[in-house]
């Protein structure tokens, strides 16, 4: 199911139940009601449990953009590490130069075309790619530098092929979702709070109070949706992508 049709059914469903009971609680209130016997304490308190909610949703929010951010600079740094080796094997022969290149080009398309599938729906790296990865680590420190000139080129590879390998572990780490469990069940269950309290201030069948009901409503579904959306990056609807990998190898 698209990412889109579930916010969109996420959004319908809040605004349905919001407005819902409110024109079935209308159908009860009896004649002499008087709404404005709300006593104050009620709407201070209202104000309190939406204030609160918000700032938790708003470190939600911040904290899975942030881990998001940081699997997109994972995928950059492993990326020009490996476009760096690549680069600077041509200081060694080109049997040996070629060679690296080739493994690299390897790693770099099973990454591409068979990998991230893997992460993005498993949320885990596969045991091919690490190999592949090994041999090129392998065909970089392997190798004698014969003179002073392959000497100098020889450690900040080396150096490279660890940064890609390090990149490689972060992004392992990155392609699960962020958020525990607890912290999910603590945001439905304030999302669900922060939409009842509404039903305390006498919320009438007027356009304008059913107008802001549900769009409150649906402003806590679509919140709700980011979180959940930015809380995998590698698999879901606004994802993290294998473009560095593309980019700077443009036929691997």
């Amino acid at each position: 199911m698209s990412q889109w049709l579930v916010l969109t059914l996420a959004m319908v469903v809040a605004c349905g139940v919001v407005l819902t009971i409110t024109v079935l609680k209308e159908r009860r209130i009896s004649e002499d009601d008087d709404p404005t016997e709300t006593p104050d304490v009620i709407e201070y308190l209202t104000m309190m449990v939406g204030v609160v909610y918000a700032i938790v949703l708003g470190l939600a929010i911040a904290g899975v953009w942030e881990a998001r951010s940081a699997a997109e600079d994972t995928v950059r740094t492993e990326a020009q590490a490996l476009h760096e080796v690549s680069a600077r094997a041509r200081a060694y022969p080109a049997p040996v130069r070629e060679r690296i290149r080739s493994d690299v080009d390897a790693y770099v398309s099973y990454v591409v075309h068979k990998e991230w599938p893997v992460m993005a729906e498993k949320g885990e790296l596969t045991g091919r790619g690490t190999a592949l990865l090994t041999k090129v680590r392998a065909d970089v420190t392997d190798y004698h530098p014969r003179n002073d000139f392959e000497g100098q080129s020889y450690q900040p590879l080396v150096d490279q092929v660890a940064v890609a390998d390090g990149a490689r572990s972060a992004r392992a780490d990155a392609a699960d979702s962020t958020l525990p469990g607890v912290v999910w069940f603590g945001l439905i269950i304030g999302g669900a709070i922060s939409v009842g309290v509404m039903f305390t201030l006498q919320i009438r069948r007027s356009g304008r109070e059913l107008l802001m009901a549900g769009l409150f409503s649906a402003l806590i579904a679509f919140l709700l949706f980011l979180v959940w959306d930015f809380d995998a990056p590698f698999s879901r609807g606004i994802a993290a992508t294998a473009s560095p990998f593309v980019d700077l190898f443009p036929h691997p």
